[in-house]
């Protein structure tokens, strides 16, 4: 078999940046091409960039020309902010990607396809199951957001692999993915100065760090192995463990709303929320990898409780952030009818010392 040439999606945006140039460096790859509707910021090394929306028939025309036996599709949006508002990410991650996979059909010489996916789409509530399996959905249909566009990619790419059965296709569900140089609304949300919190609710969390998900991207563009996989570090992490260790000031909010809680954070211009994400800040989400370790073959380097280490290294400790700060944010609170109250700000971790 002579060597691949692959296709990447979402080139512009630095997970995908990074992949693209970490399999163009393999050996056993001959070329790879990185399409975007805009070019990638740094460094793409021996990347073939080609300027391409993946909703239109153009893709089919690139995958022709360059000979593409494999894609890896990375460019599913988990915010509207990122997209310039919410029906343009849906445009993006569902036309796109029924755009993508109608040309993929079409290309006979297109053998393997991996899609980055997310485990958002088992949702996150009270009722979920200690660790949701592969086989396992929601316990409420997600009806809109980036859930609902990662349920209806998932769906297409089955029906894909239904309509092209000599083509191997893997589906990724990727834990929130963090490291030091991640950005991401979950990394946002750590990073702010100051921290609310569901009152009443301390969540699981369970992480992948971003080296490990290069990794299985990797992997599964080389691997025999086909289906879909939970990819996740081992452990979880409660959500008090990982602010305590953050030593960030936080906001306890009672009567907590999903809703009212993103729209506060985003008027912080500090991060761009989705309810998806939020309702896994509130309930939190584990994943079983049994499957990941034994049927795909692929074993993290960090664990969930390690990669908040790695992420966390370079962050200014919370104790030393300016007052001026917290008290911007209260305001923002209160202002919007948060219920948040000032006797309630306590800083994480330092027994006894309150604002």
């Amino acid at each position: 078999m002579g060597r691949r040439v692959v296709l990447v999606t979402g080139v512009s945006r630095d997970l995908g940046r990074k992949f693209a140039r970490t399999i163009a460096a393999d050996p056993s790859v001959d070329r790879v091409i990185g399409v975007d509707v805009v070019p990638p910021r740094g460094d793409i090394g021996d990347v073939s960039f080609i300027r391409a929306d993946i909703r239109t028939p153009v893709i089919a025309k690139v995958l022709a020309k360059e000979d593409v036996d494999t894609v890896v599709h990375m460019s599913v949006i988990a915010t509207p902010g990122s997209a310039g508002g919410r029906s343009t990410m849906k445009d993006l991650n569902v036309i796109g990607t029924m755009q993508l996979l109608a040309a993929c059909q079409k290309a006979e010489l297109v053998k393997h396809l991996v899609v980055k996916s997310t485990t958002t789409v088992y949702g996150a509530s009270s009722r979920d199951p200690a660790m949701f399996t592969e086989e396992m959905g929601p316990k409420r249909q997600p009806r809109t957001g980036y859930a609902k566009d990662a349920a209806e990619v998932e769906g297409y790419v089955r029906g894909f692999a239904r309509r092209r059965p000599d083509t191997r296709v893997v589906t990724l569900r990727c834990a929130n993915v963090i490291g030091p140089d991640v950005q991401s609304p979950v990394a946002s949300y750590f990073r702010m100065p100051v921290i609310p919190t569901a009152l009443g609710f301390d969540p699981r969390l369970q992480f992948l760090h971003a080296d490990d998900l290069l990794g299985a991207l990797r992997h599964a563009v080389f691997t025999d192995a086909e289906g879909t996989f939970n990819i996740a570090g081992d452990g979880i992490l409660m959500l008090s463990q990982a602010l305590r260790r953050l030593g960030r000031p936080t906001v306890p909010m009672p009567s907590f709303a999903v809703s009212g809680f993103g729209s506060l954070i985003r008027q912080t211009r500090i991060a761009d929320f989705s309810p998806e994400q939020l309702g896994f800040l509130t309930f939190g989400r584990g994943v079983d990898t049994t499957r990941m370790r034994e049927e795909f073959g692929f074993q993290p380097q960090y664990t969930t409780d390690t990669a908040f280490t790695d992420f966390s290294s370079n962050m200014p400790a919370g104790t030393h952030l300016r007052a001026q700060a917290i008290e911007r944010l209260e305001r923002t609170l209160e202002g919007a009818g948060s219920q948040a109250r000032r006797g309630q700000l306590s800083v994480v971790g330092e027994t006894g010392r309150t604002r």
